[in-house]
């Protein structure tokens, strides 16, 4: 179904990406048996090539993907069996939807806004992070999730520097 500019004007409201962040997120379909799981990372570049590349480094040639319509998306049919959901028309096409990682940005703006208000660019990677694990062990117990995350920390040092952002690629402006 083509798009209708008119409506997609009347439709997205807002500053589109001006002056935003980008965090790209690909989730990966649960099953009857495992839940749906996300890998999400900051993308500092913001362009077609930073964004095909971040694709290509997450998902397997020959997936199915379903994304939405932005234009960044397009030229993935080489490597992709690429299905897009314009959502100034639709939200779901048969098995082409995005529902599952909207919920995942729901769930990961709720937390900035109402959990830690406001986090600025250089900080931005470790709550996607956080985040993402929290989504990812969401069938988990507190106690399962606790064994966890203690077993990725322990033995691990983080310097004041690298909490700060300080002596990494990004630094704070």
């Amino acid at each position: 179904m083509p798009s209708n500019p008119r409506r997609r004007e009347k439709t997205i409201k807002g500053t589109g990406g001006a002056g935003k962040e980008i965090v790209m997120g690909v989730l990966r379909r649960g099953t009857n048996d495992e839940a749906s799981k996300v890998k999400a990372k900051h993308i500092r570049i913001n362009d077609t090539n930073a964004l095909h590349k971040a694709v290509k480094e997450t998902v397997d040639p020959g997936s199915r993907l379903f994304t939405d319509a932005h234009a960044g998306y397009r030229g993935l049919e080489a490597d992709y069996i690429h299905q897009t959901v314009d959502h100034a028309v639709e939200y779901v096409r048969g098995e082409a939807h995005t529902n599952g990682i909207e919920n995942f940005w729901a769930l990961f703006k709720r937390a900035i806004k109402g959990t830690y208000v406001s986090i600025e660019p250089f900080h931005l990677d470790p709550y996607v992070v956080e985040e993402t694990f929290r989504f990812n062990e969401r069938k988990d117990n507190d106690g399962g999730r606790f064994r966890k995350v203690l077993g990725s920390v322990t033995g691990k040092r983080i310097t004041y520097k690298e909490l700060i952002g300080h002596g990494t690629n990004t630094k704070p402006a």
